[in-house]
């Protein structure tokens, strides 16, 4: 079926308008590893910019990082409120993803392709985890001084290969489960 919005015409699969709609687990996780990510570089951040670069108060620096995790957590929420209602026939909400894995057939091999995704996404995630938060505890001075040549690429390296497998797994298990949630309501 096309739809036609803003002049556009845009292709809504049947998929895409079942309820609930995928997002919400992968939304979530990303939060709570935004979430884990603050608490653990906070430190080093209020250190950095408070007594080195700009001098500003740790206070005011504390303020700013929680300021960002609510305002993180509101636009995340609200995204994911506007896509299930979306999923509902309540208002439209756009998606701009390329969508290559969800069109397999057999939807047996899409759930074994999740599943191995899953499994080597956070397979990958557990062991890079700790190299990645030690990468990015090292950029932050680099980031603040500008001094780019203190960073250590293979550190950036291990952090991309943790973000892109975190977000790999993330994505699998909310495919997984919402598909499982569509499947059990479905019949």
């Amino acid at each position: 079926m096309s739809m036609s919005v803003a002049g556009e015409t845009r292709h809504v699969d049947e998929e895409d308008s079942q309820f609930p709609a995928y997002g919400p687990i992968e939304a979530g996780l990303g939060y709570l590893l935004f979430y884990v990510l603050v608490d653990r570089v906070t430190p080093a951040i209020v250190t950095v910019f408070s007594d080195t670069v700009l001098g500003l108060s740790p206070s005011f620096v504390r303020f700013g990082l929680a300021t960002a995790l609510w305002f993180v957590l509101v636009v995340t929420a609200t995204d994911q409120v506007r896509r299930q209602l979306a999923a509902l026939g309540v208002g439209t909400y756009d998606e701009y993803q390329l969508r290559v894995w969800s069109r397999v057939t057999p939807s047996s091999l899409r759930t074994a392709g999740y599943l191995l995704a899953l499994i080597t996404g956070t397979a990958v995630a557990v062991i890079t985890i700790d190299r990645a938060v030690e990468a990015l505890l090292s950029l932050i001075p680099v980031v603040a001084t500008v001094d780019l040549v203190a960073f250590d690429l293979v550190e950036l390296f291990v952090m991309v290969v943790f973000f892109f497998s975190y977000s790999v797994a993330a994505h699998s298990l909310d495919r997984l489960v919402i598909g499982g949630i569509r499947t059990l309501t479905s019949k």
